[in-house]
């Protein structure tokens, strides 16, 4: 471990800046106080800068660490220095008239982040006198006025031992105490008794609460240690978990040194103290870079924080991953290797047995994930629940057996035992080449996806005990890999464990509300192994120049020859793999009521197997994203378009005839529904309507639009706005039927914007006779009252600033948005026009970087090029904004003038530019 420390600022000659002060008898303990304050006060920011410019220059996180802790112990010394001598003299002290200054917590430990609390101990022989209460008052109020926070108490020896007993956070803060200044004798006698009445009778309980703490820890900060925003402190695999090792360690070993752990039976190996050091080095870098940059205590490594840490640690670019990737992968597999000591040091705790069952046995069954059954193998036995190998060369003989294990664990539905964890640790290298091409070794791995009845949970044992890795180099590659967007929560490893999981549940018929399209899927999953395969490699290409997809089907391939796939399996795989983003983009970017869009996504699909097997994977991708990706939006999308496919593969001449004919069956259809109407004004009313309004509105809200629109037309229509809720969709939807005013879906987005509502859809039709029927669909976020509320408001906005008495622009104008970092994320301004993509309107499509007003500022800028907006169709990826609309011309025909198609392109490029 690095010892070096820093000397931050010439501590001699503070002190002799103080006593030259504290000589002139003419100054008043006021103005002397002052003095001292502002010479500090330089000093600490001459130190927090020097400390600063040494971590650039030799990177050592912990070695930052202890220089800043040297230099608060000098700090806190040098006032209670001047305390006791220029403040508070004492001619003639008593034996009462002592004070014992010790640092305590993480300060306790010698290491401070730039900017974190100091904990303190004022220790004191039995009963707090006048004296020593006005000392520490004394150097607490200057410690605050520096700008400190302070954590401190005040206690004599058997308070603290006696507190110690019940409360396990003071116990563990004196288990850290270290002596700072003052009265020596009363920290060797806290010290002493500590260990003899404390530490020597409490180990067990101790360390099973130490465990809980840590895994409540990971519940409140995520159960993964692959979160892309993680907290460096408290996260899985973040510096806590290194100290909960220090604290289980030194409450057992007392080492003097960490070295002092590779003998204290068998503790840590060399190379795993080394892994230790390693990780608690880096991790103390990220800490205190963190810091400096934020200029206060801060934690978390936010995305605009890892740009800058990138940076500062010197990572640059490489084909297919940035800067900020590369640092992050770094990240993410040392907070790996915290887990494997995680591990390796509960296993020999338990071999050890240090805690007693059940207790033990529940933590670790919390953190192996397995169940206890027993059952006997040739070269392994269930010894107490646990599967342990019969001799320790097992591996190096034969090392399929590291393949093995996993399934007969899997099988048997077993923990791993604490010799087979750290062998397998060990005995890495045995899986090489040869392993890999073995076919008894790839038959058993493919067990795991045709018959566990958990993969996820057995292939997540093998990620973590680096098996995986090793036998699938090209998953290796993926470990620990961010991909730097608000939208993917988790690592690429990650999340392709979760889809696989995911998968698992569809394919079983175990997903939870709201999923219930998997019951209309459920019985056409005809492969489990194609299926789960192909969400475990669905990811396996990114991070390289090529399309993930492609690129990631070719990987496919090669590995599911080598592990012994049939052709048609393998065939199988590399198409889903190939279109796994398919079905989610046609689902949230195109219109999903127009023919063309369901006949040539079938084409793709050609067949029903595809198209259910997509869906499935389509989904378990979407949940396996972040928990707040899946939503009931997404949902009804799928199911619609997958419900229109089907019925489009199965020849429902019915549902799919000839393009001229669907408006036709729509009408008879509203016909029918309201037979009641005389028959003269129903066929009218019927048509008065574009035939892409039959096509795309569906019957409900036909009804609702009739009873408004019945008796009324451009002449004396006034403008009407209602609401539906759609339970399925989590949405509301909101009717505007008027007179046709050419900003009318431009007037609806900034009102939305104005109220911070969220639009998700939007359908845009013109009556022959000139009236607009502009709906669109917002996504609810607060309870039924509180959303009502905020439509009306949304809706009398409109009505004001149709009507001229209100000025939306200038509200706008007015409106603070909350501020959010998708600005740190680079996107590309992208803009396409088609014709392609429907028989009757241009599509256009813009990418951007998401922000406030994106689709005010896009439809104000349609509005200037004198076209029609059919249908617009909203979505959102973390940072980056996909809007579609359908447009056609002022005759409601599709634009098919290249000079003017050129000319709406570039008015949107060169407007989304300017307002980046």
């Amino acid at each position: 471990m690095n010892q070096k420390v820093d000397k931050l600022i010439n501590i001699n000659d503070l002190r002799s800046q103080i006593l030259e002060i504290s000589k002139d008898g003419e100054v008043n303990q006021d103005k002397l106080r002052s003095h001292i304050f502002e010479i500090l006060k330089d000093h600490l920011i001459q130190a927090r800068n020097k400390s600063e410019d040494g971590l650039f220059r030799h990177g050592s996180g912990i070695r930052t660490a202890r220089s800043i802790s040297k230099f608060q112990d000098e700090l806190i010394k040098i006032i209670y220095d001047f305390a006791i001598h220029h403040i508070f003299m004492s001619k003639n002290p008593t034996e009462s008239e002592k004070v014992c200054l010790v640092a305590v917590g993480g300060y306790g430990r010698g290491t401070l982040a730039p900017f974190s609390d100091i904990d303190l101990l004022f220790l004191y022989p039995n009963k707090l006198t006048a004296w020593a209460e006005s000392v520490i008052e004394f150097i607490l109020y200057m410690l605050w006025d520096l700008g400190f926070k302070v954590g401190h108490a005040t206690r004599n020896v058997d308070q603290c031992l006696n507190l110690s007993k019940s409360d396990f956070t003071i116990r563990t803060s004196i288990l850290e105490a270290r002596y700072i200044h003052g009265d020596i004798q009363l920290f060797k006698n806290l010290n002493e008794k500590f260990n003899k009445n404390i530490i020597a009778k409490t180990a067990d309980e101790f360390i099973e609460m130490k465990l809980d703490e840590r895994n409540k820890r990971h519940t409140t900060y995520g159960s993964s240690r692959y979160l892309v925003e993680p907290n460096i402190k408290e996260s899985k695999g973040g510096l806590r978990d290194l100290h909960t090792l220090f604290w289980i360690s030194k409450y057992l070993f007392r080492p003097e040194k960490p070295e002092d752990l590779i003998n204290s039976d068998n503790f840590l190996t060399k190379s795993e103290l080394n892994s230790f050091q390693k990780a608690e080095d880096f991790l103390w870098a990220i800490r205190c870079h963190l810091h400096f940059i934020s200029n206060r205590e801060n934690e978390v490594l936010t995305f605009d924080k890892q740009l800058e840490l990138a940076s500062r640690l010197g990572y640059s670019k490489r084909p297919g991953q940035k800067d900020v990737e590369r640092f992050m992968k770094h990240y993410f597999m040392t907070a790996k290797d915290v887990g494997n000591l995680t591990r390796i040091v509960c296993a020999s705790l338990e071999e050890r047995s240090i805690k007693k069952e059940p207790t033990l046995y529940s933590v670790i069954d919390n953190l192996l994930n397995f169940k206890r059954n027993k059952v006997n193998n040739r070269n392994f036995s269930i010894n107490k629940g646990r599967l342990s190998i019969r001799k320790n060369t097992i591996f190096e003989d034969s090392p399929v057996d590291l393949i093995r294990l996993f399934v007969i664990a899997d099988r048997e539905n077993v923990l791993l035992s604490p010799d087979i964890v750290q062998r397998i640790t060990r005995s890495l290298r045995f899986i090489d080449k040869n392993i890999r091409i073995n076919k008894t070794a790839n038959r058993l791995f493919l067990e795991l996806f045709s018959q566990s009845s958990d993969p996820e949970k057995i292939l997540r044992k093998m990620n973590e005990t680096g098996v995986l890795g090793r036998f699938i180099p090209e998953f290796r590659k993926i470990e620990g890999m961010s991909l730097f967007n608000l939208y993917h929560n988790y690592t690429v490893d990650e999340h392709l464990l979760k889809t696989t999981g995911n998968m698992h549940n569809i394919i079983s018929n175990k997903m939870p509300e709201p999923h219930p399209f998997s019951n209309i899927i459920i019985g056409n999953l005809e492969n489990r192994k194609v299926l789960l395969i192909a969400a475990f490699l669905h990811d396996i290409g990114k991070g390289r120049k090529q399309d993930h997809s492609l690129l990631g089907s070719q990987i496919a391939e090669r590995l599911c020859k080598r592990l012994g796939l049939k052709r048609s399996e393998i065939n199988d795989i590399s198409w889903l793999i190939t279109n796994h983003l398919l079905m989610s983009d046609i689902a949230q970017k195109r219109d999903l009521y127009d023919p063309k869009t369901i006949s040539d996504f079938a084409k793709i699909i050609q067949n029903q197997k595809n198209l259910d097997s997509l869906l499935a994977l389509t989904v378990a991708d979407i949940l396996s994203v972040g928990p707040s990706i899946w939503n009931a939006w997404k949902n009804g999308l799928l199911k619609t378009l997958h419900y229109q496919t089907t019925a489009f593969l199965k020849g429902n001449d019915k549902k799919y005839p000839k393009n001229e004919n669907l408006s036709l069956i729509a009408k008879e259809t509203f016909k029918k529904n309201n037979i009641q109407w005389p028959s003269p004004i129903l066929k009218s009313y019927v048509d008065r309507f574009n035939d892409s309004y039959w096509i795309t509105t569906d019957l409900a809200l036909q009804i609702e639009h009739s009873k408004i629109l019945r008796d009324k037309d451009s002449s004396n229509i006034s403008l009407e706005i209602f609401t539906t809720k759609n339970e399925e969709s989590n949405t509301t939807i909101i009717t505007l039927i008027g007179p046709d005013y050419p900003n009318l879906l431009s007037t609806l987005a900034g009102a939305c914007l104005l109220y911070d509502v969220n639009i998700v859809d939007a359908q845009i039709e013109t009556t022959i006779d000139g009236i607009a029927i502009d709906t669109i669909s917002v996504k609810r976020e607060f309870s039924d009252n509180d959303e009502d509320r905020r439509i009306k408001k949304i809706a009398d906005t409109i009505k004001k600033s149709l009507g001229g008495s209100l000025s939306l622009s200038k509200e706008l104008l007015k409106k603070k948005h909350a501020i959010s970092y998708e600005k740190t994320f680079k996107v590309d301004n992208i803009v396409s026009l088609t014709n392609e993509f429907s028989n009757y309107s241009t599509v256009i499509e813009i990418e951007a970087r998401d922000k406030p007003g994106l689709l005010y500022e896009i439809t104000n800028t349609l509005r200037a090029t004198n076209i029609n907006i059919k249908s617009a169709h909203i979505a959102t990826f973390g940072e980056r904004a996909n809007d579609v609309f359908y447009v056609t011309n002022l005759f409601d025909e599709k634009i098919d003038s290249e000079e003017k198609i050129n000319r709406i392109k570039n008015l949107l490029i060169s407007n989304l530019e300017e307002n980046n």
